[in-house]
């Protein structure tokens, strides 16, 4: 299990590329926001907040099991947004 420190730079890190990789894509087709980036770039702060919300969570009875599960929902998350940066 990794620490809670490290779990939260992973999910830092994981969301803010991909935000950039949103405005990559804007400067790279039209040069401003359309709907659908603005919609992505919300989507990603949203699953920001809420997985460092479950890593705050202090009633947790399992806590390896809980941090394990939030690494994978970090994964799955991402993978979906890279999946919809792609159909753009």
């Amino acid at each position: 299990m990794a620490n809670v420190r490290n779990l939260k730079k992973d999910i830092n890190y994981v969301l803010g590329d991909i935000i950039e990789a949103i405005y990559l894509f804007e400067m790279s087709t039209t040069g401003k926001p359309s709907a659908e980036t603005d919609a992505l770039i919300e989507e990603a702060i949203a699953s920001f907040d809420s997985l460092i919300a479950k890593i705050n969570a202090k009633n947790v009875e399992n806590k390896k099991a809980h941090f394990n599960q939030i690494n994978k929902d970090l994964e799955e998350t991402a993978n979906q947004l890279v999946a919809k940066i792609n159909a753009l």
